[in-house]
């Protein structure tokens, strides 16, 4: 039984690392943060010339129809560079679409999606809530709001996620339909909420609880995979900090306690490539476990990382706290993670219903 990724996967991630070590390293990260509403065109553009939007999508509307693992490992890249960018939204469009769309409406946007020509984003969150029996708008023509949604100001196309498991689709340029930009901690990801009135939208005639548990699972493996990008480059860059900074004529690096505090990290975020790994791998092969893995995964992962990023904040002293050290960056995007799709606790509660405890 094999473990690992293929080669195919390694090269794809490597590929991806290389990129945006010359794409979104410190300066330009820091640009990107100081103007949060911009689309990030050159790395998006990047990520479509490489092929990443059209990676799950099936190959009859072209795309390359990998698993998700593939599309995961490449959101643990995109985390290890805190890279901003709409691939979240656009992912979850993409997959509500493959789902739950007609025929028609799979040949029309999957090749535009696919080949980054049109944008996507998703929009689920009302009022706190953000999946399933819970959301209150429904029908065709729509009143009301949409909190949380990434990139909505740029995007050609928004999914919606309706109540009773259905799904609806929007263009930007609908009647009745206006997008207010939302003041966010994560700055790589910026957020707007949408408001309806009377705005007509188009189901998703293929809707079902199956598609929008697969919907969801998908958020929760990719914010998962997310997580342990970001939780490791938060290592790194704590322990080349250590390396590097003298306190009382020593490099602090030498104090045991911040040893041990260094050693924790690791041993904390290192088991946890194996479980959004699985959980990735799940979706596509072992279906009757998915939803528990991925709810899993996306509380332990983000929860982990949420609390590895204040340590590496600690462990760059009074410096990690200010705007021009990146470790600030990490640390906000940990908060984005934990919170959207909602906290590490409604998900281990929904992991324990799965599991009919």
């Amino acid at each position: 039984m094999e473990f690992l990724l293929s080669a195919e996967q390694l090269e794809i991630q490597d590929t991806v690392k290389r990129f945006l070590a010359k794409n979104c390293e410190s300066t330009k990260l820091q640009r990107y943060i100081d103007e949060p509403q911009n689309l990030p065109t050159d790395i998006w553009q990047g990520l479509i010339d490489m092929g990443v939007p059209a990676l799950i999508v099936p190959e009859e509307f072209g795309g390359l129809g990998m698993e998700l693992l593939n599309l995961a490992i490449i959101a643990e890249t995109l985390g290890y560079a805190a890279a901003p960018g709409p691939l979240l939204g656009h992912s979850l469009c993409t997959q509500a679409l493959i789902l739950a769309g007609s025929q028609q409406q799979k040949e029309k946007w999957l090749p535009l999606l696919a080949s980054g020509e049109a944008l996507g984003s998703f929009a689920s969150a009302e009022t706190g809530q953000w999946f399933g029996a819970e959301l209150a708008l429904t029908g065709n023509s729509l009143n009301g709001s949409k909190q949380h949604v990434p990139y909505a100001e740029h995007a050609d196309l928004i999914v919606i996620a309706l109540a009773d498991n259905q799904f609806a689709l929007v263009e930007k340029s609908a009647s009745g339909l206006s997008i207010s930009p939302e003041d966010v901690t994560d700055r790589s990801r910026p957020l707007a909420s949408l408001n309806f009135a009377n705005c007509a939208v188009e189901l998703l005639p293929n809707s079902s609880t199956e598609a929008a548990e697969k919907v969801l699972n998908t958020a929760l493996i990719l914010l998962a995979a997310d997580s342990f990008g970001g939780a490791s480059r938060a290592i790194d860059m704590a322990v080349d900090y250590a390396k590097t900074r003298e306190q009382f004529g020593q490099i602090i690096g030498k104090f045991q306690a911040l040893k041990h505090q260094l050693a924790n990290m690791a041993v904390d975020v290192e088991p946890m490539r194996g479980l959004y790994w699985h959980a990735a791998y799940a979706f596509d092969r072992e279906p009757e476990a998915s939803s528990r893995q991925a709810a899993l995964a996306k509380a332990h992962l983000c929860e982990r990382y949420l609390h590895v990023a204040r340590e590496a904040v600690q462990a760059h002293g009074g410096i990690g706290y200010t705007w021009e050290c990146d470790i600030q960056v990490f640390l906000k995007r940990a908060l984005f993670n934990n919170a959207y799709m909602g906290a590490p606790a409604l998900h281990r509660k929904r992991a324990a219903d799965l599991a009919a405890w």
